[in-house]
């Protein structure tokens, strides 16, 4: 006699996308805490934290599942049929690209941040074909600026894009979606920070004090930031 079927694994939500991810990174110690001296971010923002999730190149079984979770809102939250293309944002963002492209069976191109040449295509290099639909990968964003330059170099080529997906977003400024929504992007990310934050709370990564001092940027990061020697506003 056989046994009872096996009862089917109950398919993974975007909230256990979330929580994996943010474990993942965790694990690989992408998540860095700095010392007396904060990190100062792109967008000179001064943070107590640190996410490098270039990382992520370095672990194959972690790349694997994080680019399956991708490919996974990518169909759901814009449907494969949606896009032509897949955009990397230099340079973070290409090795991303890539292997999503590998795995959709979509073209793959880059945006660089400078123009080399002349002309509408001076910043991609591939195919950006006139009309065609193209998603951006980056591999985080932390206040969208960097997002709407590589879109809006996309745009000079006389392509569509809307979307930008990536591994993680910091999801911390209010001005950041006001920002994107008025030059018509939406974005997509596997993790914030705040999904760091509850996985973090549940390890032992960081000591209580350390949670606490990152909680307290999360929720006031402008202010935590002016008061540590960073810029106090947000530049679009």
């Amino acid at each position: 006699m056989t046994g009872p079927l096996p009862m089917p694994l109950a398919p993974e939500t975007r909230q256990d996308f979330a929580r994996r991810t943010a474990r993942a990174l965790l694990e690989i110690g992408a998540v860095e805490l700095a010392g007396e001296r904060p990190f100062i971010l792109s967008s000179g923002v001064a943070s107590p934290v640190y996410i490098n999730v270039r990382k992520v190149i370095s672990h194959p079984a972690i790349r694997e599942m994080l680019m399956r979770f991708a490919v996974e809102v990518l169909d759901a939250d814009i449907g494969r049929d949606q896009i032509d293309s897949i955009a990397g944002a230099e340079t973070a963002g290409i090795p991303f690209a890539a292997w999503i492209a590998a795995m959709t069976g979509k073209p793959m191109l880059y945006v660089r941040k400078r123009a080399q040449g002349f002309g509408p295509s001076a910043m991609i290099e591939g195919e950006a074909r006139p009309g065609s639909r193209v998603l951006l990968v980056e591999d985080l964003t932390t206040d969208g600026a960097s997002k709407i330059r590589f879109c809006e170099a996309l745009r000079q080529a006389d392509v569509r894009v809307r979307d930008v997906i990536m591994l993680f977003q910091y999801d911390i400024f209010p001005e950041t979606r006001a920002a994107l929504a008025d030059h018509g992007l939406r974005l997509h990310a596997l993790a914030t920070w705040r999904d760091i934050l509850t996985v973090a709370r549940d390890g032992t990564w960081f000591t209580p004090e350390e949670l606490t001092r990152i909680a307290d940027f999360l929720d006031a990061p402008l202010d935590w930031s002016a008061a540590h020697g960073g810029s106090r506003r947000l530049i679009f």
